[in-house]
């Protein structure tokens, strides 16, 4: 199994997306974190079931929320770098500023 690394600005996305869910309902957010915790967990698991999007960039959805996780391998460390949760919906170019 891989072990995980979440950058800052992924820590942010989350945070983020966390607090607009629990506006719109109490303990929505809580579900969304745990849906990425789920996530993250898979890919420590299978990092190479997900499909490469953006050079070495993968990209995984997540079952629920209309959000994709961005991650690369590190095979040499046995590591995944969780690089941005983004939102389906989101502009693609925008991960160009990242």
């Amino acid at each position: 199994m891989y072990k995980s690394v979440i950058l800052p600005l992924a820590k942010e996305d989350i945070r983020e997306a966390a607090k607009w869910y629990n506006k719109m309902q109490e303990g929505l957010g809580k579900r969304f974190i745990a849906e990425v915790r789920e996530k993250v967990h898979y890919i420590t698991q299978n990092p190479e079931a997900s499909v490469v999007r953006y050079d070495k960039v993968r990209t995984a959805v997540l079952n629920v929320f209309p959000f994709m996780v961005h991650y690369t391998i590190d095979a040499a460390n046995k590591t995944i770098l969780i690089l941005a949760i983004f939102h389906t919906s989101r502009n693609p170019e925008f991960w160009a500023t990242r």
